[in-house]
């Protein structure tokens, strides 16, 4: 059985622990998140396995049907269904989460970041399976603060589409007035590397100034804002075309998709969603936004949004690389993580790291999973 820590029995939550999910399994959560080369190897010989391939895998339509009880699929799923401290109850966090496949990625996401006092949007690409949107709206329709957001958007990447499922969600959750503190947002492929009480602790450290990505803008991705881009048959395309500079006097900033709020402009442009709340941060009517000085950059290793592992910046720690090399395999140059990478990953600062996969590594979800559930329930202790 797969342990974390010496486990403990909760009065009222230690049914919530998730150290039974995997029975059939031998391998050790504790030896992994240690870093264990010999566990982490057996995960690798493991995952290769006609067995482990051929494990019994919910659908869609599976969760359409689980969802059909909500009181039993809470349960089964371990869903905590109350605060777990005062502290966390007074300080609720809204989500945006996009996604278009992968219900049960969905799933464990949500449930790691679940809290009765939070809210959270799901964004499901109107391209996506009309089974895996049922299953989305199934599981939503299990909680008051889970909805799905009321306008879909057929999201192309890097296009506007993409800004755009953030905003929908982003308008849906500011018209609630629900008095949530900051907005987070999230892919499928996002999975918290903190627990919900040092979320909220991090979130109040920032004392109200917005935490994202944003730097001088590199003249590599310049192209991406100064051409004319339109999604030709399903892609987004470069016109060939000249645009004029936007109107704005504070000069574009680099960055990531992941941001906190707030509105801009850029429709026809490359991946804007990289700019685009960089920009914004750094404009200075904007509530909680920098200086447009240098000395306000801020990294993508500085900000606490999200971690991501860059196979280019991937090598030798100690000769000055950001972060070891990827224990998983990389997709459009982005680590998906592996087991390996858990012992580095809980050092880092971040909130949230992406990507994970179940079909690539579903041990590096299940170790971290049962992790922080148990880090988080360890707090209730007398």
């Amino acid at each position: 059985m797969p342990l974390i820590h010496q486990k403990t029995e909760f009065v009222n939550f230690g049914h919530l622990e998730l150290f039974e999910e995997n029975p059939s399994s031998n391998i050790n959560c504790t030896k992994i998140l240690q870093g264990d080369v010999d566990e982490i190897q057996k995960v690798k010989l493991e995952s290769l396995t006609v067995k482990f391939k051929k494990r019994a895998r919910w659908t869609n339509y599976d969760y359409i049907n689980m969802t059909g009880d909500c009181a039993s699929f809470i349960k089964k799923r371990k869903y905590i269904t109350e605060p777990l401290s005062k502290e966390e109850a007074g300080f609720p966090i809204a989500y945006s989460i996009v996604v278009h496949h992968k219900i049960e990625m969905l799933d464990r996401l949500l449930r790691a970041i679940y809290m009765p006092q939070n809210f959270y949007c799901i964004h499901v690409d109107a391209k996506s399976e009309k089974s895996f949107l049922a299953a989305a709206v199934g599981i939503a329709s299990c909680f008051s603060n889970v909805f799905v957001a009321s306008q879909l958007e057929s999201v192309v990447y890097a296009s506007w589409s993409r800004v755009q499922a953030d905003l929908n969600c982003m308008q849906d959750l500011y018209q609630m007035n629900a008095g949530w503190k900051y907005l987070i947002n999230l892919c499928g492929m996002d999975f918290p590397i903190k627990t919900n009480l040092e979320i909220v602790r991090k979130l109040k450290l920032l004392m109200g100034e917005n935490n994202l990505e944003t730097e001088k803008m590199p003249s590599h991705k310049k192209e991406r804002w100064k051409k004319h881009y339109e999604v030709v048959n399903g892609k987004l395309t470069n016109m060939g075309t000249d645009k004029i500079h936007p109107p704005l006097e504070t000069p574009l900033f680099s960055g990531s998709a992941y941001f906190v709020v707030i509105y801009g402009v850029g429709k026809d442009t490359y991946s804007p969603d990289e700019y685009l709340w960089a920009t914004i941060q750094r404009i200075p009517e904007v509530p909680g936004s920098l200086s447009l000085s240098y000395k306000y950059d801020t990294s993508d290793m500085q900000a606490i949004a999200r971690f991501v592992k860059w196979q280019y910046f991937e090598g030798d720690v100690s000769k000055g690389a950001p972060y070891p090399p990827c224990s998983g395999v990389h997709v459009r140059s982005v680590c998906v993580f592996g087991a390996g990478d858990l012992n580095w990953l809980l050092h880092v600062h971040h909130l949230f790291a992406n990507k994970f996969d179940t079909d690539i590594d579903l041990f590096a979800i299940q170790c971290l999973d049962e992790h922080l559930r148990h880090k988080a329930l360890e707090t209730l202790k007398p």
